[in-house]
This record gives C-alpha cells, sequence and structure tokens, in this order.
C-alpha cells in the first residue's frame, strides 16, 4: 500500500437511522421475504466491517462505553450505490450535443481519451469522478479506464487513498480508433497482465478485463483477451453489447464468421460469470439463450440509450431469459452520476415498454442487485454483519417538491418511489466506505474527511424537515 493510501477505520462506531437494505429480489420474492427496513435502527461497525444490525434501543445497550453514534435520524440509512458501468475519462463529454453512438465516439470520445497518457490529467479525472460519486451515494463502481495504463494506475490509486471497493480495468483496442489510443494485441496483453500483477486483490480493489468493444479490436487482440480470461478465471470482464444498431451491422461486417454480436465474444470464452455486458438493447433470442447459459451479466444504461437514441432495454424479455441484470449510469455516454436519476429515467423506458419498475425493485437493483451482478454479493450491497460497512445516507424530504410530496406519502414504497423519482446529489446526506464517512453535506465539501470528523457523533436527533447537523 503506498504511502498516501488511506488506512482502514479502526475501532468501533455507530450509525443510526431509518435502516433500508434488501435480502431478495422483490421481483422474486415477498415483500416479507425481500425487505428490511428498522425505523429506529444502529449499523455497528469495526475496522470497516459491519458487525451488528438492530433496533436502536437494544443496540445501544450494548455498544461499548464511549463508542461514537452519527445519529442520521429521520433520513434513510441505506447500502451505497453500486454502478456497473461507467467511464473515467468521459466526465468532460457528458452532454455533449446530438450524434449516435460510432459518431458520438470518433467527433466527441476518442479525442478525449487521448489526453490520459498525462498522469496528471488522469489524476484530476479520477479525484474528481470518484469525488461526484460520493455525493451521490455511490460507493462501488465498474470503471472503463483508457488504453494508457497510466489512467488505470492514477484511478487506482485514488480509490485506493480512498479505500473504497472499486472495479476498473485499462481499455484494450488495436483498430478504428485514433493511433494515440491503440494498443497491440501483446502491448494490451502485456500491460492488462503488469496492472492485474500490481493493483488486483490490493485493499478492496479488483481488476477488470476490458476489451472496449468488439469493432475496436482485431481477432488477434481478442485472441490476446481470451488468453487473460483464460489465466485469471475470476476477474470481472466488462464491454459493451448490442448498443445500437450501426454498431451491430459494423460487428457483422468485421466478423463474417460470427452468428450474432454476441457469438463473437462467446468464441474467445468472454460470456461467462461476472462478464458485464453494457447495454444489451437488440438482442436476439439465441443471444439472450448464450448470456444465461454463460452466467453472465447484461447492464441496462437508460440515461445513455435515451440521450444517444440507442433504443430500450426489454427488461421483462431479458430477466425472462434467465440472465442477471444490473443498471447504471454509462457515465459519460449517461447524462447523470444520480444512481437515483438514472433509475427514475429506467422506470420511464420500461414504462414505453408496457413494464414497471417498483421503487422495492429499483432499489434493490441499486444496491444488493448490482452487487448480485458485479459477483460481489458476498462483500457489499446490503446491511447485514460480516459485510463491508459501505453506506449511503439519504433524505427524502432534501428539496421543497420532495417535502410538498411527502405530506402524502403513507408507505415506505410510496417515499423511496417518490425519492427516486425527485430525488438527485441534493438527497445525499452522508456517504460511508469500509465506514469512513467520505462524504458530507453538512460540511459542503466531497473530500474525504479527516479521521477526527469520521468518528465525530451526531449528538442530537433530527425532525422530519430540519437541518442538518
Amino acid at each position: 500500500m503506498s504511502s498516501a493510501a488511506q488506512k482502514p477505520p479502526t475501532g468501533s462506531a455507530a450509525i443510526r437511522g431509518r435502516l433500508v437494505w434488501f435480502d431478495a429480489d422483490p421481483a422474486e420474492a415477498s415483500e416479507e421475504d425481500a425487505v428490511r427496513f428498522i425505523e429506529d435502527g444502529i449499523v455497528l461497525v469495526e475496522d470497516g466491517v459491519i458487525r451488528a444490525v438492530g433496533e436502536a434501543p437494544a443496540m445501544l445497550r450494548q455498544l461499548s462505553p464511549g463508542t461514537p453514534v452519527a445519529d442520521h435520524r429521520p433520513h434513510l440509512v441505506m447500502p451505497g450505490f453500486i454502478d456497473p458501468h461507467l467511464h473515467m475519462p468521459q466526465t468532460q463529454v457528458i452532454a455533449s450535443y446530438g450524434t449516435e453512438l460510432m459518431e458520438w465516439l470518433a467527433k466527441y470520445t476518442f479525442p478525449e481519451e487521448s489526453r490520459y497518457g498525462d498522469p496528471a490529467v488522469a489524476e484530476a479525472a479520477s479525484r474528481f469522478l470518484l469525488d461526484t460519486l460520493a455525493a451521490n451515494g455511490t460507493t462501488t463502481a465498474a470503471v472503463y479506464c483508457t488504453s494508457h495504463p497510466e489512467s488505470v494506475s492514477a484511478f487506482f490509486t485514488e480509490a485506493e487513498r480512498r479505500n473504497l471497493r472499486m472495479v476498473a480495468g485499462k481499455v484494450m483496442m488495436d483498430r478504428n480508433a485514433p493511433e494515440t489510443l491503440c494498443d497491440t494485441p501483446q502491448g494490451g496483453y502485456d500491460q492488462s497482465k503488469a496492472l492485474i500483477a500490481e493493483w488486483h486483490g490490493r485493499g478492496r480493489l479488483e481488476y477488470a478485463i476490458t476489451p472496449r468493444f468488439a469493432p475496436t479490436s482485431t481477432e488477434a487482440q481478442l485472441e490476446a483477451t481470451a488468453a487473460l480470461a483464460r489465466e485469471h478465471p475470476d476477474l470481472p470482464i466488462q464491454t459493451h453489447l448490442s448498443e445500437n444498431h450501426s454498431e451491430i451491422a459494423f460487428v457483422a461486417e468485421a466478423f463474417p464468421w460470427s452468428k450474432d454480436y454476441t457469438d463473437v465474444y462467446d468464441r474467445y470464452g468472454l460470456v461467462r460469470p461476472r462478464a458485464l455486458f453494457g447495454h444489451c438493447i437488440h438482442l436476439s433470442a439465441r443471444e439472450h439463450e448464450a448470456l444465461a447459459a454463460g452466467g453472465a451479466t447484461a447492464v441496462f444504461c437508460p440515461t445513455s440509450n435515451l440521450f444517444l437514441g440507442s433504443g430500450l432495454f426489454d427488461r421483462a424479455t431479458v430477466r425472462g431469459a434467465g440472465i442477471s441484470v444490473g443498471i447504471a449510469t454509462d457515465i459519460g455516454g449517461g447524462t447523470s452520476y444520480s444512481m437515483l436519476t438514472t433509475a427514475a429515467e429506467g422506470y420511464k423506458v420500461l414504462a414505453l415498454l408496457g413494464q414497471k419498475l417498483p421503487a422495492f425493485e429499483a432499489f434493490h437493483m441499486m444496491t444488493a442487485g448490482n452487487a448480485r451482478a458485479m459477483g460481489i454479493a458476498d462483500r457489499v450491497g446490503r446491511i447485514a454483519p460480516g459485510l463491508e460497512a459501505d453506506l449511503v445516507v439519504l433524505d427524502s424530504r432534501a428539496t421543497a417538491p420532495l417535502r410538498r410530496r411527502m405530506e402524502r406519502v403513507e408507505t415506505l414504497a410510496e417515499e423511496l418511489f417518490a425519492l427516486m423519482v425527485l430525488g438527485d446529489e441534493r438527497t445525499t446526506v452522508a456517504t460511508y466506505a469500509a465506514g469512513r464517512r467520505v462524504y458530507d453535506r453538512a460540511s459542503a465539501t466531497r473530500r474525504p474527511l479527516a479521521a477526527k470528523a469520521d468518528s465525530a457523533p451526531l449528538t442530537s436527533p433530527r425532525q422530519p424537515g430540519g437541518a442538518d447537523q
């Protein structure tokens, strides 16, 4: 660990509030079995790990003398949000006007990514991204860096300093991109191997094998990617699949032997558990079967699919085929860093297909569902003893429209749905990573707080609509 890295927090602390998490998928289980809600609960954290959870009166009697209690009542305390698909170097091309996918890449994305061989550029972008994710309550993400190894090292260095659970990888691409971004089959393999050796399993970091997508890799590079996948069978894989009709036609021309787009990845052993395929909009029945058989994940990216005019993700059909589904921001084709906004747009996409996204299902997707989709459900995604203490505190009365709406809310499901549709960054009261407070709304900062501030208790309860302490 570098000397600049944050040490994992030691000692005990308690976080108090209205606790909400999901022990099962509400789309598959009854509300009684899936939803966990404690109106006044405490999460006991020791050395960055959840040690106990329960009703506050009983938990307070069990706390050791002097244990600091961060009292967030009446706010909601949930598992930190998980974002399974975004691009670190695209924070300055988000909201670029007026193109579809392939033109958007050529006009905006590739020129921007060409800057990331400069470590200073990558370091600044990494700090901005992680600050912004924390402000939005996101504690884990699957992140595409650029083809420059320097960009991966910069991102992992900053994530390690904050002791975050993050997944990231160097983009591999050796054609159909500017020369400054292209690697070679051997070079991409060697650089990925070196980065895996340096970063994977260090602290809370994982390396993802990251071929950008089939149009930017030759068959020789996909062979090299297949070798990485064979040598590291437990590593996550991230790439893109079936986002845009022009992209699909491009793949059919580039790989004339393939049955379809998914078949390209399948041939090289990339359709497997922990393989995260962004978009998956225009899939055939055969492709659904192949993804399900491989145990791969389809990642729904509603804001980018709408912004780039790519199409509507058919969640019901994908889930019905037995494919795990995640939901993601896809910054910067996506237009919001907020998982709340992302889920709200997902609701609208599905409504256009005659499908629904109830609040409990949406919040499950953003937390335990995405953890399962990424293969990290044994570490994060729920409020349960033994899991890492990644948490977000949400204020469902953060704005005037939310406060007015909450005057008519009668159930938890109604509260969460209104929070999803009307909420954004302003609803984040605090974000905790491994028990350390990495964002605090009251401090008006997006930088990790010092250890002293991390352990400072909030001493008196707040009333609904009251100001933060």
